[in-house]
């Protein structure tokens, strides 16, 4: 009995976390003129209709264009950020370079709107001629993901015996070859629960990528929204919601096939001492 309880709770609580999801999954199955009629979660009629209008590539939209803007700029965005960020966590940790001012004034930058950076970065970029172009929001996303990143790492590598470091060192090996042949390899759930948190941050970004693309590099976040305009006006609810679930797939498989992946390295971190 205690058990079935728990099992009603756990459904309960993971059908309202995702009841947003479901009532858009749904609604990209609807027609038109049944979302019209039928505001419900069952589906009378169900049709691919929507889906074939975003997968078909005109003049003006092209869900694969922003699908792989998206994932060039937060692959660069995510790379760039643990390759910065894992030698400043080392110094950081090691060497207690910046523990006490450094770390806590980039760690701090993540409570900050990003808002307020946007005007400035828009009028840096458009005299570096790096606007609506992935390498510009590439750079832009590794800013973003660095605190993040080196927040993770820092606490990874704090795990790790200084006694590993000093065995290297005695047989000769420099620090960069310590931290890339003795520290990335103990720290690698790390790194790879970084990447993905990485990724999916970059994958999510909204605002620089409305601001800073206009047409070559628009990321799927943005080029979606073009797809919501009917001919007529209004709003194609059902080609809305079935641009935005392609648009999210990426990211959610990502996130439950690494699922395990990332539970095992908050909770080794949460269990600490």
């Amino acid at each position: 009995m205690l058990n079935a309880i728990r099992w009603a709770v756990f459904a309960l609580a993971a059908f309202a976390m995702n009841f947003p999801l479901i009532v858009t999954l749904v609604t990209s199955f609807k027609s038109a003129r049944e979302i019209s009629t039928n505001p419900g979660l069952w589906i009378n009629a169900p049709t691919l209709e929507n889906y074939v209008t975003v997968l078909t590539v005109s003049d003006r939209l092209n869900i694969f264009l922003y699908l792989a803007n998206s994932f060039a700029i937060a692959a660069m965005g995510t790379l760039l950020a643990v390759l910065l960020a894992l030698p400043a966590a080392y110094a950081i940790v090691r060497g207690r370079f910046g523990e006490k001012t450094l770390l806590p004034l980039i760690v701090n930058l993540r409570a900050v709107p990003l808002v307020i950076f946007a005007i400035p970065i828009y009028m840096m970029f458009q005299f570096l001629g790096l606007l609506d172009t992935r390498f510009g929001l590439g750079l832009v996303m590794t800013i973003v993901n660095i605190p993040l990143v080196l927040i993770i790492l820092v606490n990874a590598i704090s795990d790790v015996p200084f006694e590993l470091d000093e065995a290297a060192m005695i047989d000769g090996v420099s620090r960069p070859g310590i931290l890339v042949k003795i520290i990335a390899p103990v720290i690698r759930p790390a790194i790879v629960t970084s990447m993905i948190f990485g990724f999916i941050t970059a994958w999510n970004e909204f605002l620089f990528g409305l601001m800073l693309t206009t047409s070559k590099a628009v990321p799927v976040t943005v080029g979606a929204s073009f797809f919501f305009a009917a001919s007529g006006g209004g709003v194609q609810w059902g080609v809305a919601a079935a641009v935005m679930m392609v648009g999210a797939l990426p990211p959610m498989l990502l996130g439950l096939v690494m699922y395990r992946k990332i539970s095992g390295t908050m909770m080794a971190g949460a269990v600490k001492g």
